[in-house]
């Protein structure tokens, strides 16, 4: 199993860079691409929008005809449109390809899945699990750090021939896509039957009309009502979805397992979690760009002085990774969920008084970081233990699928919560005609939001059975027999 989850950390290595590489060069990629800065927010939309549609389809098909397979063929799909990125003559080529780039998002589900698959009839299968998932992700977050600082030197050293600098991340995959088919077994229960194409097109419309909904919203603020009529028909769509879905014999997703008493407070922590890991980023960025001597706030950091802030973030993600297995040994896997989710909800309320240094910041960050490193390790690996064994990948690509739907309605909010600040101080005469940065309590509104939303992660987490996700429960929790 040792040798399973080192070539699988290769893959989430490669997953890393892919997160990491792209955002410190991402005005020198709107300069090679001719476009304004604002048209960065389309890459962040499109593959957010690509990613919530094929996590659950690829999950299910890896549950249906085997992970490893799904796992490479993604990865052929993410190796192809990494060199399409890298090669793209004009904009809507690299928009194109950036969006399918969003295949990786469904890696780490898949490989929990198959991890679990080979080791669930063991003993300790569970704590097993959880061990692997808490190493794939240190090796995710240090491909994270990898890749950031790959790219910031290399851009540098291939001044105007970015093209050079984006065959990088292309070369990785299609090397992982080797790791994977020379190093990784196949999982060896298969659920069979086949693909719910009309759940699919139900929750395509779903999706689409919601996160369609939302990037609208944040590029036209909140007072047109078309995107909020978009976000309300989507939602509505998930309606004759459940309803359909419950009649299914073989649903895409299916519903009798998400109202299950271990499983649905897993689906809303990664949804309410996804508000912060995905949405806050930016915020801090530019509160951390903001000049205290022109607006009376914000630390007026160098773009190169945010790299600090971003890296203890990152290793503060990498340790609450690995402290994840270690700490379920003292503690149930249950409250180390709750207290992992606490730790994310207080770090960003301490912002809330505490925000005028350099030093408090890297305070609050460790702190929601450490939380949020352990809920990235913990959710697929609590969802798999909690799922039927035909049903694991789907459980785990579901937490991705529920936190990225998190983030972009957090990402759309957040948006809107700066710039009606913004319009509102402006049109009271706070500032002046250059004013561009938006006022403190705009980020108050954002750092309430995301601590609010850890608290109530982890309260509803705290409903879920004592020994949810443990190797107890899982022994003696029966499995449904497969429905077709």
């Amino acid at each position: 199993m040792r040798r399973v989850v080192a070539f699988l950390c290769l893959v989430e290595l490669t997953s890393g860079i892919l997160q990491g590489y792209y955002t410190p060069i991402l005005t020198d990629i709107a300069r090679h691409l001719g476009i304004h800065d604002a048209d960065v927010n389309w890459f962040e939309a499109a593959q957010l929008m690509v990613s919530a549609l094929a996590v659950p389809v690829l999950a299910k098909l890896g549950d249906m005809y085997g992970h490893r397979k799904i796992l490479l063929a993604s990865t052929l799909v993410t190796a192809a449109a990494s060199w399409g990125v890298a090669l793209a003559p004009d904009f809507w080529t690299f928009l194109a390809a950036w969006s399918f780039q969003g295949f990786y998002v469904v890696w780490l589900p898949l490989e929990i899945a198959l991890i679990f698959s080979r080791v669930h009839q063991l003993p300790d299968g569970a704590a097993r699990t959880r061990r692997a998932a808490g190493v794939l992700v240190g090796a995710l977050e240090t491909g994270v750090i990898a890749g950031a600082l790959a790219a910031g030197a290399l851009v540098e050293m291939f001044a105007g021939q970015l093209q050079l600098v984006l065959l990088v991340p292309a070369a990785a995959v299609s090397a992982c896509w080797f790791v994977i088919r020379f190093g990784v077994p196949e999982s060896r229960e298969r659920s069979g039957g086949r693909v719910d194409t009309r759940g699919f097109a139900l929750l395509a419309v779903g999706l689409l009309l919601i996160t369609s909904g939302l990037t609208f919203m944040r590029l036209n603020g909140a007072g047109a009502w078309w995107p909020w009529a978009l976000v309300g028909a989507g939602i509505l769509v998930f309606i004759p979805f459940a309803r359909f879905e419950l009649r299914e014999a073989d649903p895409l997703v299916d519903i009798r397992m998400l109202r299950g008493k271990s499983m649905w407070p897993v689906q809303l922590t990664a949804g309410l979690f996804g508000v912060s890991v995905l949405g806050a980023q930016a915020p801090l960025s530019t509160f951390a760009r903001t000049d205290p001597a022109l607006h009376g706030y914000g630390l007026g950091l160098r773009a190169g002085q945010v790299s600090i802030i971003i890296g203890v973030y990152v290793l503060a993600l990498l340790v609450g990774a690995l402290l994840y297995p270690v700490v379920t040994r003292r503690l149930t896997p249950r409250w180390t969920l709750v207290g992992a989710a606490a730790l994310v909800g207080l770090g960003y309320l301490l912002f809330l008084p505490f925000h005028g240094s350099l030093a408090e910041t890297l305070a609050n960050m460790a702190i929601a970081g450490v939380g949020s490193g352990a809920l990235v390790a913990a959710l697929p690996s609590a969802a798999a233990a909690a799922a039927p064994l035909n049903r694991t990948a789907m459980a785990t690509g579901l937490t991705n699928t529920t936190k990225t739907i998190g983030g972009a309605f957090a990402s759309a909010v957040f948006g809107i919560a700066l710039l009606s600040h913004v319009l509102a101080d402006a049109g009271a005469g706070a500032g002046d005609s250059g004013q561009t940065a938006a006022p403190l309590t705009g980020y108050l509104t954002v750092w309430t939001i995301c601590g609010v939303t850890g608290l109530a992660a982890a309260a509803a987490l705290m409903l879920v059975p004592r020994l949810a996700f443990s190797d107890a429960a899982t022994a003696v929790s029966p499995v449904p027999a497969s429905s077709h």
